[in-house]
């Protein structure tokens, strides 16, 4: 049985280059909030030189737009969304820094390519378990773009956070692993 890896953020470089494909992995510490629309005019932000609503530089951004909590409750559903609405815009987040992303599916080969040259990692939540994920969140705050709404950019704390490795910083793909793997049988 593989070992779970205990990963506190930030993500630097050293942790990145540690992972590998398949790992199985409990996050703690702070992470990020970001989908579509955020990401669109994150990267407007840095086309025109201005700032970014957070340092990204080691961060892990989770690609979940949470539903508003309940009373008593830090944060609602936050369930992943599919990674591959942000590929247009991760390779520069990437370029700036980001060293992790979470969310659900297939990554292009620009967004691989972008975390082989830079040292960044893709890590899978569990689909459809987004009530789950949620007790995994301590706190959450709206830091940026609120009239977004969900899709507004959160910093959360995080604490065991579940997650797979699965396409780590040398570009090796859980995906295309299992696909051929299958393929084989």
């Amino acid at each position: 049985m593989e070992e779970t890896v205990r990963l506190e953020t930030p993500l630097i470089k050293e942790k990145v280059a540690k992972l590998k494909a398949g790992d199985n992995v409990l996050i703690s510490g702070i992470i990020y909030t970001g989908r579509d629309a955020a990401h669109k005019r994150m990267i407007e932000a840095l086309k025109k030189g201005e700032e970014l609503p957070f340092n990204v530089k080691d961060q892990i951004i989770y690609f979940v737009g949470p539903t508003p909590a309940k009373p008593g409750q830090v944060i609602g559903s936050a369930g992943p969304t599919t990674s591959g609405r942000m590929d247009a815009y991760s390779p520069l987040l990437i370029a700036e820094g980001l060293t992790g992303m979470i969310g659900k599916g297939l990554r292009s080969g620009e967004v691989i390519e972008a975390m082989k040259e830079h040292g960044a990692v893709y890590f899978a939540a569990i689909g459809g378990s987004g009530a789950l994920l949620a007790k995994k969140i301590e706190q959450a705050e709206v830091i940026a773009y609120p009239e977004l709404g969900p899709e507004a950019v959160h910093r959360l704390v995080v604490k065991d956070f579940p997650a797979i490795v699965i396409i780590d910083s040398e570009g090796n793909n859980l995906y295309d692993e299992g696909k051929a793997k299958y393929r084989r049988m």
